[in-house]
């Protein structure tokens, strides 16, 4: 194993992107972001959808998490700009949302692989400019985990499961559960792939939401896709943020700093507990 060397003290800058990473990761709202542009609750789409619309968003959501968690499916980064292209996966993800736009939410099932996709793409961009090796498992799974962390079940609000739990948790299921084919390990636990779809069923079922309200046409189609985008590329940024992070200070460290972010938030809110100032 390659030794690391661990710096000392971090810097006010790290410790300002720490912070930035921490309200991305602990709050990624997908609902309210799409609200805010829509002026109307993502709730009053849900309405709209068909009863059946969760299953099929669940087969969606698992089938296309499969198919990233197959070997081949990480883009090939070598020659690659070392900066992440965010605005060319932006443009693509809003292309296909106002293509869709026209035909409504059903034909979310449709795009939403092939934006996926994009997102994956989007999401080992920003890996590779934070200091990932692609090259590696725990990088690639750290890509994976991005799908998860950017959406929360109502069980993790429930048991106030915050970004270091949920992420123990799917690298326990990918220790756990990696097979052997043709000679490369990979992450074939239908338990990593459920906990995942889990988590981004959520976000997928308010971004079809969003689209069902009828104000939502070709050009809300698009914004609500670069929405789309725009959160896991936040999420990601955070996740990533924290790795590099974790590798110059050390992974107690930068935990232990997390944390007291996490408690300096809690007295805030305690002490202004106003919703808006």
């Amino acid at each position: 194993m390659t030794s690391r060397k661990i710096s000392p003290v971090i810097n006010d800058v790290e410790m300002e992107q720490l912070r930035w990473a921490y309200q991305h990761l602990e709050h990624p709202s997908l609902a309210a972001r799409m609200s805010a542009v829509l002026a109307v609750p993502v709730e009053e789409g849900i309405k709209l959808l068909p009863k059946k619309w969760q299953k099929q968003i669940d087969r969606t959501a698992q089938a296309t998490i499969c198919r990233l968690l197959r070997p081949g499916a990480f883009p090939v980064v070598s020659g690659m700009s070392p900066r992440a292209s965010n605005w060319t996966h932006k443009f693509l993800a809003t292309g296909a949302g106002a293509v869709g736009g026209f035909f409504g939410p059903l034909t979310l099932l449709a795009e939403m692989p092939a934006v996926t996709m994009l997102m994956l793409h989007a999401i080992a961009d920003i890996a590779r400019e934070e200091g990932e090796d692609l090259e590696t498992h725990d990088a690639r799974l750290a890509c994976a985990q991005v799908f998860a962390l950017g959406g929360r079940t109502k069980d993790d609000d429930a048991a106030d499961l915050g970004y270091y739990t949920l992420r123990i948790m799917l690298g326990l299921h990918f220790e756990q559960n990696v097979l052997t084919a043709a000679g490369t390990q990979i992450p074939g636990s239908i338990e990593l792939v459920r906990a995942i779809t889990a988590r981004f069923g959520v976000v997928i079922s308010d971004h079809a939401a969003a689209r069902a309200i009828p104000v939502a046409g070709a050009i809300s189609g698009a914004m609500l896709n670069l929405i789309f985008m725009n959160h896991y590329q936040d999420v990601a940024r955070g996740h990533f943020i924290v790795r590099r992070l974790e590798r110059d200070y050390g992974d107690d460290r930068i935990r232990e700093l997390y944390e007291k972010i996490a408690s300096e938030e809690a007295r805030e809110e305690a002490y202004n507990p106003v919703v808006g100032w």
